[in-house]
């Protein structure tokens, strides 16, 4: 066999922790009309990968088995479609249901946008789910000009997409995350709060005039200080609404398809514009992807969590927040 003709993937035939992740190869299959072959370079890691493998969304409860794991990637076509909209060697974005983390995915050309040339493969293979997430939400909050926007969990991924294209809006913008991440957060423009008692006073400080949008990704008592700042329901979600969110992103009928993937198109060109900037908070090879799920569970990463395909090395860096937890 040449290297194209079989991949490596993660699937799972049970739902479970890590443990359950198992590195298969399998031959590639002979592609149908309308898709493509996909050497992926990077593919990014989200929480709800992880939800949806231990059997916490409901949603895929008939989802049979064995499953894929990850939906976002960024990569080379190795062979293209027929109808030559990508042909070998163009470099693309795309988003499948499952299996992204895998050495080739083999997705439909109407899952797929190019890779601007700015665009980091980091941040290419990080970017679908948390950055449409993000960008389907300030949509339906209809974010712009003269909001006052808080943001919890402002540094994760979803949240630090969020603050930033609110901002690139002209939205004021406040971001609630622990002290650690309160230089980040400046260095962005977003305005830090500690979360716990006081946070309400703490936020009508910065912003005397009111809040006109809350969104919570944090899920703790997000609606209850909604209400006692004053937005109005229509204006607030939820970090039940963010699941639901990526739940539809995630659906492979073609309307969902084709949302998804105009979303993740406007995003690949805000980020070619540096209307944003995915921190890349850990970026591990691909057959680590166990240790990458671990690092996501601490619920504490700044940014995105990444694997690559091809790393140039494979050796650890110790991070910076592991030495602050030390310490405390």
């Amino acid at each position: 066999m040449t290297k194209h003709d079989e991949m490596t993937t993660f699937e799972y035939d049970r739902n479970g922790g890590v443990d359950v992740l198992q590195k298969r190869t399998r031959p590639v299959r002979p592609l149908a009309a309308g898709e493509v072959l996909v050497e992926v370079v990077t593919a990014g890691v989200n929480h709800i990968d992880g939800f949806i493998r231990t059997g916490r969304e409901e949603a895929w409860a008939d989802e049979p088995f064995p499953r894929g794991s990850g939906s976002d990637f960024a990569g080379i076509v190795v062979t293209g479609d027929g109808d030559g909209r990508f042909r070998r060697g163009d470099e693309v974005i795309g988003h499948l249901r499952q299996g992204a983390h895998a050495s080739h995915v083999i997705a439909p050309v109407g899952a797929l946008v190019r890779k601007p040339p700015r665009v980091t493969w980091e941040t290419a293979g990080g970017l679908f789910l948390a950055g449409a997430t993000a960008l389907d939400t300030l949509d339906d909050l209809r974010v712009g000009p003269g909001d006052t926007v808080v943001i919890s969990a402002a540094a994760g991924g979803v949240g630090s997409i969020e603050a930033q294209l609110a901002k690139h809006r002209g939205a004021r913008v406040i971001g609630t995350c622990g002290e650690r991440n309160f230089d980040y957060l400046r260095q962005l423009g977003i305005r830090p709060v500690t979360y716990g008692d006081g946070i309400e006073e703490r936020i009508r400080e910065l912003a005397p005039e009111g809040v006109t949008v809350l969104i919570d990704n944090f899920g703790q008592d997000g609606r209850a200080l909604a209400e006692a700042l004053g937005v109005p329901s229509s204006r607030y979600r939820s970090s039940d609404d963010r699941r639901e969110t990526e739940l539809r992103l995630l659906r492979d009928d073609p309307e969902s398809v084709a949302h998804a993937t105009a979303l993740l198109e406007r995003l690949a060109e805000l980020a070619d514009e540096r209307a944003f900037t995915l921190l890349i908070s850990g970026y591990y090879p691909l057959e680590e992807l166990g240790s990458a799920y671990d690092d996501l569970q601490h619920l504490h990463a700044r940014g995105k969590i990444v694997l690559g395909t091809h790393p140039v090395t494979t050796y650890r860096t110790l991070k910076a927040r592991d030495v602050q937890e030390a310490r405390d």
